[in-house]
């Protein structure tokens, strides 16, 4: 008999998504079982032996109304190689605290033990408050990087990256968001089984990893409509006017204040520069028309603003993390597909 299966505890709580939670449980499951059956006909051993925990043990059904019935609770299962957090449905300024300390403290002890920890999307989150990603590079969803970093000051947030590892021993693993828990689950299948098999499993799901990042995913208007009503008033302005010559100006304008207090305003009020501000708005209103239309990328520019078509596309690659020509291709083919 070969060595027995490596066991990779899935930590569940109210606000995790069935989706993740039993997705990364059927592809770890896999490892092993699938590529022999669909290639030589029949199953092959399994190699990893994922197992859902909660705190107590008891099933319950979760935020988006499905039901989890865990295999167990903190306290009973055996000591895993690996501890995945899946994501948790909350809002991003949804504060954590005093919510999570069965789960935190075993997360602290299981990371005492050299277990290797993975979170997947908002996960992250709990490793966060957990205090073990300190000093740390991390990565979650990309609507939530800004709260992870102003909440946690002392850990470096990479937004743009899909998958960081970090830690003593590289025994911390994130994903950032949405379906980049196939690649968290790849990673692990990799470390902890082989490279091997891992392209296995990506073969036989038809995993595509996501090698450019999140970033071109990611909504560009991550700042909050500003409670000040007067910043507020301006924002709405912009909004319908973020093409003009000299919008910045007009906002100021607007707002009745001097420019160099609109200024200040405007950036307590939102977190960002007014030209920031304007240029999130332009470059989102780019990617919608690279999306649903097929004017030339001269044209585009002109239409959101910029009469420098090479400072649009050099700043489009900045923000977005790809050229418009290559975001069009990403993305156009996508929409017309789903339309």
């Amino acid at each position: 008999m070969g060595e027995p299966a490596a066991t990779i505890a899935l930590l569940a709580v109210p606000e995790t998504t069935a989706s993740t939670l039993y997705g990364m449980y059927d592809l770890f499951g896999a490892a092993g079982r699938d590529w022999e059956l669909l290639v030589h006909g029949r199953s092959g051993p399994t190699l990893l032996n994922p197992r859902i925990v909660s705190r107590d043990g008891q099933g319950f059904r979760t935020a988006n109304g499905a039901w989890i019935q865990p295999d167990g609770a903190l306290a009973d299962l055996p000591a895993p190689v690996a501890i995945c957090i899946p994501d948790l449905l909350v809002a991003p300024e949804e504060p954590l605290a005093g919510r999570y300390e069965a789960e935190l403290a075993w997360l602290r002890a299981a990371h005492d033990r050299d277990v290797l920890l993975a979170a997947a999307c908002t996960g992250a989150l709990l490793l966060a408050e957990a205090g073990l990603l300190e000093g740390q590079a991390a990565t979650t969803h990309w609507a939530y990087c800004d709260v992870l970093a102003r909440r946690y000051p002392a850990v470096e947030v990479h937004a743009h990256r899909a998958l960081v590892v970090s830690g003593e021993g590289e025994r911390l693993i994130m994903a950032g968001g949405g379906s980049t828990w196939m690649d968290l689950a790849l990673f692990l299948v990799a470390r902890l089984v082989g490279t091997d098999e891992a392209m296995h499993l990506a073969r036989v799901y038809l995993i595509d990893w996501h090698g450019e990042g999140q970033q071109p995913y990611a909504a560009l208007t991550s700042a909050r409509q500003a409670e000040d009503a007067v910043i507020a008033r301006c924002q709405v302005w912009a909004a319908q006017h973020y093409d003009t010559h000299s919008p910045v100006a007009g906002m100021a304008e607007q707002s009745g204040l001097t420019e160099r207090s609109f200024k200040r305003r405007f950036k307590q009020a939102t977190g960002m520069t007014p030209m920031d501000y304007v240029h999130t708005l332009r470059l989102e209103e780019a990617k919608q028309m690279l999306e649903s239309g097929d004017a030339p990328i001269d044209e585009v520019a002109e239409q959101v603003g910029y009469a420098d078509p090479s400072f649009f596309r050099a700043l489009f690659r900045r923000r977005v993390g790809l050229t418009p020509s290559h975001y069009r291709r990403r993305f156009r083919g996508m929409r017309l597909r789903l339309q």
